[in-house]
């Protein structure tokens, strides 16, 4: 599997398998000029990581992730060799930046020496900016700190996905990348006002696929200083946005979006559906929170 996503600054991103593409409608085709052509890719805004609608068979249901994007155009999100060769790939496909997950196949030695030689030679190769991801709840492994501070320094490496949650970490690696205009995004709305207070540009957040116009207000509310607004819109994000990640994950993304008017159509095997008990409890998380 490769540990690569694209983006484009555009617009959401429309998730494949492997991969995930960052892009709006728009009235031209043309490409924006990137980093390699001497200006610095704002990465800032919320975007959602968007689920892909599956028919009954398990297929790409085009027409109904169609009708979602067009949904989400209405909304203010921003914007839209294997690991190598992908790179290259997307990039002349149309891509603005690439978002590389740490590898972690042999994950006992991805030292901090291991991961930057990997992201150093995928900068090197890469036609377009490279944003560094780091997820350990999947991957089972950090990013560590001291890589990040190095490769900030990478000319063709301009960010960070941060979905780890620890906001003393995020915190320090905003300071000591300050230098560089490095940009970090949260991973999550769970902690978003938190990035936001410490330094983040914006966030890649699974939750703005049900609730993104929420998810945007909250930042435009910490973009604003108006923090007190803020927490008490944050608080109310916490349940629902654990629901549909950590707790029951992609089922829950996908039945939650079904009830607030988008397409998350069935899962893909191996994936199940809620059981009974866990859409109920599901239902609980965001009505207790005033969203249903």
């Amino acid at each position: 599997m490769f540990g690569v996503k694209t983006l484009r600054t555009v617009g959401p991103a429309v998730c494949r398998r492997g991969a995930s593409v960052l892009w709006k409608p728009t009235k031209t085709q043309s490409r924006p000029q990137s980093a390699a052509a001497g200006q610095r890719v704002d990465i800032g805004g919320i975007y959602p990581p968007i689920a892909t609608p599956f028919t009954q068979k398990e297929d790409v249901d085009y027409h109904k992730l169609d009708e979602n994007l067009q949904k989400y155009a209405k909304i203010p999100f921003k914007a839209t060799k294997g690991t190598v060769v992908m790179t290259e790939r997307m990039a002349g496909a149309g891509a603005d930046l690439v978002l590389v997950v740490t590898p972690c196949f042999y994950k006992g030695k991805m030292d901090s020496r291991a991961l930057v030689h990997h992201f150093t030679q995928v900068a090197d190769s890469s036609p377009v900016p490279v944003v560094l991801y780091s997820v350990p709840a999947n991957t089972g492994l950090d990013l560590p700190v001291d890589a990040v501070v190095r490769l900030a320094q990478h000319p063709n490496i301009l960010g960070l996905k941060d979905s780890g949650g620890d906001i003393t970490r995020i915190a320090l690696i905003v300071h000591k990348t300050k230098p560089q205009d490095f940009q970090v995004l949260a991973g999550s709305a769970g902690f978003l006002m938190a990035a936001y207070s410490v330094g983040c540009v914006g966030g890649v957040c699974a939750l703005a696929n049900v609730l993104g116009r929420e998810v945007c207000e909250l930042e435009q509310l910490c973009m604003s200083g108006r923090w007190e607004e803020a927490s008490a819109l944050q608080r109310r994000l916490i349940e629902p946005n654990t629901a549909v990640t950590r707790k029951f994950g992609i089922p829950a993304l996908k039945q939650a979006m079904e009830w607030f008017g988008y397409h998350g159509g069935t899962c893909r095997s191996p994936l199940q559906p809620l059981s009974e008990a866990e859409s109920q409890q599901l239902r609980l998380d965001f009505s207790t929170n005033g969203w249903l």
